[in-house]
């Protein structure tokens, strides 16, 4: 219990001193980090060394997926395709409805694809859209990352819900429908609905530093072609579909399915869609090779504070994994006795609030629950699958990288982040919840 107190205390300290001192958050993790190792019985230099493990591994994925995304989403800018995107989904979906259009294009493209690939390859759009019709990015975006996570929690093909689907030994199809069912209706509780009543109550500064990078230099122009430029976009996220099925097409180990998993590869598939929109943005759009490289360069720059956030949000989360603070939540939540379904639930959102990471935070859960539910013969594995994706997205906070992408990509406070992007993270956990329990009554 003395943990668990510890890292309550340690992260309302941590906010607060982001918040109220605004001490710089990145010095504010470490010591964090730090803190709660010493309080936990940990080492000096055990602190630091986990420290720094959590975030290098952060930072090996992250900062691949931040780089690539922000240089294809200046080709995006700078060639005018995320003005055209803009333009046509301002004209097909109208104004009053953009939050809607812009939450199922993150259900769309989110399906394949981690969150954190499908919120840089869509923010510049967002950024466009919001400039373009004069609303807060907020009732913009908000929407967008609400579809993404929906994905990232609940629906196949997505990673993370597969290989929940996987450990519990579901049926995908039945996963994938259910998931839809459920997800869906979160997404627009999550999205619209609440952005809705939350935007009023938020005002973001009238300069944003990182949507001055995708500002379309190249509006004078004419617009490249609609197709032309949603094909460059959605190339990633197709090659990625390419090596989730790779499985499924062909002997795993194979050659074919090597070559299949390297293609859809988050990293390689990010990689050729840059490499692609060199030419198709670039090249065809009348840009030198010089041109091209200072734009691929110049973009980077502000990047780099949101990158070392996400990795000590990384270093934070590793910190809190082996001062025993996770164990000792699921410890806790294996004392109750409660339904699989909320079980499942349950030590899904409490990893999750420990770790950062939904991913880690689903497949944890899952390993513990499954051997439960094979055992007993419970008969709605689908339905475990979903509530334990579901527990996984429960309130982002400061040792989530998705929490500092949103909170500087949309230029917010601390505060202003937890009113809307965490929030709305637990909005979508608990409204799934309910409504994989009210699935399983009428299965």
């Amino acid at each position: 219990m003395f943990l668990l107190i510890a890292a309550l205390i340690d992260v309302i300290g941590l906010i607060v001193l982001i918040a109220v001192f605004k001490l710089n958050p990145f010095i504010t993790l470490f010591l964090a980090s730090l803190a709660l190792a010493l309080a936990a019985g940990m080492r000096f230099t055990a602190g630091i060394h986990s420290f720094e493990l959590g975030l290098g591994a952060t930072l090996g994925h992250i900062a691949i997926i931040v780089a690539l995304g922000t240089m294809l989403g200046k080709m995006l800018a700078e060639s005018g395709g995320a003005d055209q995107i803009a333009h046509s989904m301002i004209d097909f979906f109208g104004e009053k409805r953009i939050s809607w259009a812009m939450m199922a294009i993150g259900l769309v493209v989110g399906l394949p694809c981690f969150f954190e690939v499908g919120f840089v390859l869509l923010i510049p759009i967002a950024y466009t859209v919001a400039r373009r019709t004069g609303k807060s990015l907020v009732l913009v975006a908000l929407p967008l990352v609400a579809g993404l996570s929906v994905d990232q929690g609940l629906v196949p093909p997505h990673p993370a819900a597969v290989m929940a689907v996987s450990i519990f030994k579901a049926s995908m199809g039945r996963t994938i429908l259910y998931a839809l069912l459920i997800g869906i209706p979160t997404a627009m509780l999550a999205g619209p609905i609440y952005t809705k009543w939350i935007e009023p109550h938020i005002e973001l500064p009238p300069d944003n530093p990182m949507a001055d990078q995708f500002v379309d230099h190249g509006a004078e122009r004419s617009l490249p072609g609609f197709k032309l430029t949603l094909a460059t976009i959605l190339l990633p996220v197709f090659l990625m579909v390419i090596g989730s099925v790779a499985d499924a097409v062909a002997a795993h180990g194979s050659t074919l399915n090597q070559a299949l998993s390297l293609l859809g590869n988050d990293d390689m598939a990010l990689l050729i869609g840059v490499l692609v929109s060199f030419f198709t943005l670039g090249k065809m759009r009348g840009f030198t090779r010089e041109t091209i490289l200072r734009f691929s360069q110049d973009c980077l720059a502000p990047t780099a504070l949101i990158t070392l956030l996400v990795g000590a949000g990384g270093g934070f989360g590793r910190v809190l994994q082996d001062s025993g603070v996770s164990h000792a939540i699921i410890g806790l939540a294996l004392k109750t006795h409660v339904s699989l379904l909320l079980l499942g639930w349950l030590l899904a959102a409490l990893m999750r609030l420990a770790t950062g990471s939904a991913t880690v935070a689903m497949i944890t859960a899952a390993g513990m629950v499954a051997p439960i539910a094979l055992q007993t013969g419970y008969p709605h594995p689908e339905l475990l699958a979903i509530a334990t994706g579901a527990g996984s997205l429960i309130f982002s906070h400061v040792n989530d990288g998705g929490f500092w992408l949103v909170k500087e990509y949309f230029n917010m406070s601390v505060p202003q982040t937890i009113k809307s992007w965490s929030i709305c993270e637990t909005i979508i956990s608990v409204t799934a919840l309910l409504l994989t329990i009210a699935a399983s009554f009428v299965h």
